[in-house]
């Protein structure tokens, strides 16, 4: 591949993805001096850093789930220059105060994604995400790219949707007296489900870990339905007060499913919220009785034009389904290769899942 170690912007170390030039690190997986992060998730936020560099709008979710931290905060689109090395922040259209990373360094631009979705944008994509800030396409000479779901069959249905199934599932296990447990990663995909539900319905009740990046976002300033934390003191209950949990909606990580945690809720429904959900029989394996494809990040097409927006003549593919992207590009006529990264490994997989299937990340 074009491009020796000692001219690329970003190579590959131990620790994770460096800058030469810059001397800094994108979302490293072991402790370094200096981190730029693109997101909250624990796959790329991870505790031990000297220094930590984000997105302003990510900032108190950084807090919440990292402590006390060294955190310099970017607002999209201003420029930070350490060591000749142009750093500018652009929207990823992830989770909220996701990021993409542009490098300028003597004439050459470099774009690290990090996660990221298209919805609202690429044309076709429907609605936008309404809990954070949409993908912005950047042009550049190489774009890193993540491949979570890098294969043709991941099509996304729109999310207007999607949302009416979960409504209406709802609906309808509230009318039959029963609570509607629907799983959810913590950060991001429960809070953009939560901005979809009809709160008509009944009362929308959340585990802590839930309940915890809520707070995080409406102190950003995302506009959220009323919730109400479910707590070990308030068991049979679904809120902390008076009200039962028949008919309410409870959003709570994979991680409750299968657990004393749900005897709480008498009579229940569960469903999954996943872009795993695409795929054929995956509910049935995993003995849920609903699956609805909702993901954060991009799908095939979305791949493909983030790629081509990009107008990078090189790309470089870091976790995901990496091998069938890099194949598809390379027979364009691109210049396409892999990092194995240590990306992808935050998400534990469906609820109640044995440890061979949690390995499917729960997107």
């Amino acid at each position: 591949m074009p491009g020796a170690p000692d001219t690329d912007l970003v190579v590959l170390r131990p620790e994770g993805l460096y800058c030469p030039p810059g001397d800094f690190y994108i979302d490293p997986w072991r402790p370094v001096e200096r981190a730029i992060i693109t997101h909250g998730h624990a796959d790329h936020a991870r505790a031990g850093h000297r220094h930590y560099l984000a997105a302003r709008d990510g900032c108190g979710v950084l807090r919440t789930r990292l402590g006390s931290i060294t955190l310099e905060a970017l607002d999209y689109g201003q420029t930070l220059t350490h060591h000749g090395v142009k750093l500018t922040l652009y929207p990823a259209g992830h989770v909220l105060g996701s990021a993409q990373v542009r490098l300028e360094h003597q004439d050459r631009v470099w774009i690290v994604s990090g996660d990221y979705k298209t919805a609202g944008v690429r044309p076709d994509s429907g609605q936008a995400d309404p809990t954070c800030a949409a993908f912005e396409p950047v042009a550049c000479d190489v774009f890193v790219t993540e491949s979570t779901f890098g294969l043709p069959i991941y099509r996304w249905p729109e999310q207007s949707q999607v949302f009416g199934e979960i409504n209406g599932w709802w609906a309808q296990n509230a009318a039959a007296g029963r609570a509607s447990v629907l799983y959810a990663y913590s950060f991001g995909k429960a809070q953009r489900i939560l901005a979809g539900l009809d709160a008509a319905i009944g009362p929308i009740l959340c585990h802590g870990a839930v309940e915890n990046l809520n707070a995080a976002y409406r102190a950003a300033g995302v506009r959220l339905p009323a919730t109400g934390r479910v707590t070990e003191a308030t068991p049979g209950r679904g809120r902390a007060g008076d009200e039962a949990a028949a008919g309410a909606l409870v959003l709570a990580p994979p991680s409750a499913g299968g657990s004393s945690w749900l005897g709480r809720f008498g009579a229940y429904s569960d469903g999954f919220a996943s872009g795993w959900m695409q795929v054929r029989g995956a509910r049935r394996r995993q003995a849920l009785d609903r699956g609805f494809v909702l993901s954060d990040h991009a799908d095939w097409p979305g791949l493909l034009w983030a790629i081509e927006m990009s107008r990078a003549g090189r790309v470089i593919v870091t976790h995901g389904q990496s091998a069938p992207l890099v194949r598809w590009l390379r027979e364009q006529g691109l210049d396409a290769q892999a990092f194995e990264t240590e990306f992808g490994e935050e998400e534990a997989g469906a609820p109640g899942t044995q440890p061979a299937v949690q390995a499917a990340r729960e997107v």
